[in-house]
């Protein structure tokens, strides 16, 4: 039997020591990748940058553009250098003085001049009950309705007002587009009292008693 030589063994040992991984041929382990945890943004430090792009606005060192673009990037970032990039070309702050908070206020409408704000609606026009003796009163787009709506979403009979012992009562008389007492649909007589809502179609009230108001002219 043969035995192959030991030098040669030995002196790759040699080379090798404490069994470390090899660093060529075949055998070679795949190269690691640095940990980049390190680099990851956080939270405080998207914030930090935030703040201080919106200090620089302040001071008058960015446009409005600008400002946007980099407020934009920021909340993209996912690279501690993708954040030290964006702030790279700005001075070091400086401490606020009265004008200076003017010119944060002034930036400040600038940017928020363009987002959507919610405006008051207008109140709805009044609708007075009827101060007539009868029961039953109709409401709708047909001319012979006690109360003519006309706009094309109302339907030609559309909804019923009816005075009973407690009150009154309001009724859908089948409409296409539905009667609605503060929201709720009707879906069958619904008692209303003054200052309640009513909508018939797209067409929205406020509901007074008679004598509160002047009536408006073209009511019942």
């Amino acid at each position: 039997m043969c035995h192959p030589p030991s030098a040669p063994i030995i002196e790759i040992m040699a080379g090798n020591p404490g069994g470390a991984a090899p660093t060529g041929g075949p055998y070679t382990p795949a190269r690691q990748e640095p940990d980049q945890d390190g680099l990851r943004v956080s939270d405080a430090e998207r914030d930090q940058a935030i703040g201080q792009l919106g200090e620089r606005f302040a001071e008058g060192r960015l446009s409005h553009d600008t400002f946007i673009f980099r407020i934009e990037a920021a909340l993209k970032a996912r690279d501690r250098r993708d954040l030290a990039q964006l702030l790279a070309d700005l001075p070091s702050p400086r401490r606020l003085g009265g004008t200076l908070r003017a010119y944060g206020r002034r930036g400040w409408d600038a940017v928020t001049s363009a987002m959507p704000r919610a405006v008051p609606a207008a109140s709805p026009p009044v609708l007075v009950f009827p101060s007539s003796d009868r029961r039953r009163f109709t409401i709708g787009r047909d001319a012979a309705c006690d109360l003519v709506l006309p706009n094309l979403s109302v339907s030609r009979w559309h909804a019923g007002l009816k005075r009973c012992a407690s009150g009154w009562l309001l009724d859908d008389l089948g409409s296409t587009n539905g009667t609605r007492v503060n929201g709720w649909r009707v879906t069958e007589p619904v008692p209303v009292r003054p200052g309640d809502q009513v909508s018939f179609g797209p067409l929205t009230f406020v509901l007074a008693a008679p004598g509160t108001i002047p009536a408006p002219t073209g009511g019942w």
